[in-house]
């Protein structure tokens, strides 16, 4: 019975688990058939409520995605548009700035050209300038103006032929200084326009007169001072030669008169031999007066001969002023004259500097060329002089170049205490206006 009971017990046991198996899978099954029923059933009713809506529902559906799809592609085109015109700025900004920058350039390429340009038309100027005021240009635009008051005197046509050989300018007129030679330049700077060429007067004047107009012109000179009338005062009535002299130097102010007397005697000093002394007196008188009062010279010269070389003489003196006004202005005038002031070529190396230092101190005056080269030969450079005075006291730095012997010459020679303080002053001055000499 026990074994029954036993036996009994693993049955039912046995038995129960496998209902309960069985009982499992199959709620298993039918929970996925389930499953399976409800997601067809919803599929089936998508299906059916899609094929239930409308065709306009379908259309506006459609249509909507359709403009959702275009508003992007037009966001896109418009960015893309967006990005294309930025780089079309950016390219037209690079452009914009290669332009700039090429335009710059060539403004400046055109700058220096133009600059260029200016400089060579100055240095064309200067050596055009320099070119009409040299004596031998200046002469041809001189022109010589005589009074026609000298053609009554035989001894002119001397005078005009020696002018015309000369090829010189010369004109008659009868305005001006009775009897007197003028001389008028020409613009330089208007030659070229002939029409609107300006004559400018020099201010030297020649008055030729015989010994006869001298003996009237001092004549005139005692009757006014006897008669209390101021020297040089015009009276009404009077036209003697000495009112015009001085009528003419008071209207005329800055022009320098010289007064030449053309005899036909030899003379001894500045009067003819035959003169007694009382004319001596009242000649020197005159000339005194004339002199202080008026700037007026009197020479004597013999024959007209001598005054045609006179006159001959001032215009070359006129012809030379400007070209000598020029030399004077200039820092280096004394480099304008000379063979040896055409320049010294100085290298890289140094070379040519020991010729510059023997030239600067040849521009002192009375310096020949063997005392600046016994000078270049025991300082040959201005640093190794200045060392040296600086190694000597005070008192003894004028003295250092003294007894440098000269070599050469018939006689031995030293430079001397003169030329020795005078280098020294050149090198130590800090005047600029100190005379060296």
């Amino acid at each position: 019975m026990f074994s029954l009971q036993r036996a009994n017990t693993w049955e039912i046991s046995e038995s129960e688990n496998e209902s309960e198996e069985k009982k499992l899978s199959s709620c298993s099954k039918s929970e996925i058939a389930n499953q399976d029923i409800s997601i067809n059933q919803d599929t089936l009713i998508n299906e059916l409520e899609a094929s239930a809506t409308s065709p306009g529902k379908r259309r506006r559906r459609t249509r909507g995605e359709a403009q959702d799809s275009s508003e992007a592609s037009k966001e896109k085109q418009s960015s893309e548009r967006i990005r294309r015109k930025k780089n079309l700025e950016e390219l037209k900004e690079a452009r914009e700035a290669a332009e700039a920058k090429r335009t710059h350039r060539r403004k400046e390429r055109e700058k220096l050209r133009e600059q260029k340009a200016l400089e060579r038309q100055w240095k064309k100027e200067a050596v055009d300038k320099l070119n009409q005021i040299k004596p031998e240009n200046l002469i041809k635009r001189l022109r010589i103006n005589v009074h026609a008051g000298l053609l009554q005197d035989s001894g002119c046509d001397l005078l005009l032929r020696t002018l015309d050989d000369l090829h010189w300018k010369c004109i008659i007129e009868n305005e001006g200084l009775p009897n007197s030679i003028s001389w008028t330049r020409s613009n330089h700077e208007q030659i070229v326009d002939d029409l609107q060429d300006e004559a400018m007067e020099e201010d030297q004047v020649l008055m030729v007169i015989s010994k006869i107009e001298l003996e009237n012109l001092v004549m005139s000179y005692k009757t006014e001072a006897n008669q209390s009338t101021a020297v040089g005062l015009v009276t009404k009535g009077e036209e003697s030669l000495f009112q015009q002299l001085t009528v003419y130097l008071s209207r005329n102010f800055g022009k320098v008169v010289t007064i030449l007397v053309v005899t036909h005697q030899r003379r001894l000093g500045s009067w003819d031999v035959d003169e007694d002394d009382q004319h001596h007196m009242d000649i020197e008188e005159l000339s005194v007066h004339l002199q202080l009062y008026w700037n007026v010279a009197i020479h004597f010269l013999f024959g007209w001969q001598e005054m045609v070389n006179h006159v001959v003489a001032v215009t070359k003196a006129l012809s030379k002023r400007p070209y000598k006004a020029m030399s004077v202005e200039s820092d280096l005038g004394f480099c304008l004259e000379g063979s040896w002031s055409a320049g010294v070529r100085v290298d890289r190396d140094g070379h040519g500097l020991a010729l510059v230092w023997m030239r600067q101190i040849q521009q002192l005056n009375r310096v020949s060329e063997t005392t600046a080269k016994t000078v270049i030969s025991a300082f040959p450079s201005p640093a190794l002089l200045m060392r040296a005075y600086e190694d000597l006291p005070f008192e003894q730095r004028r003295m250092l170049l003294a007894d440098l012997i000269v070599v050469g010459g018939a006689r031995e020679k030293r430079v001397g205490p003169e030329l020795s303080g005078r280098i020294h002053r050149l090198l130590t001055s800090q005047n600029p206006q100190l005379l060296l000499d």
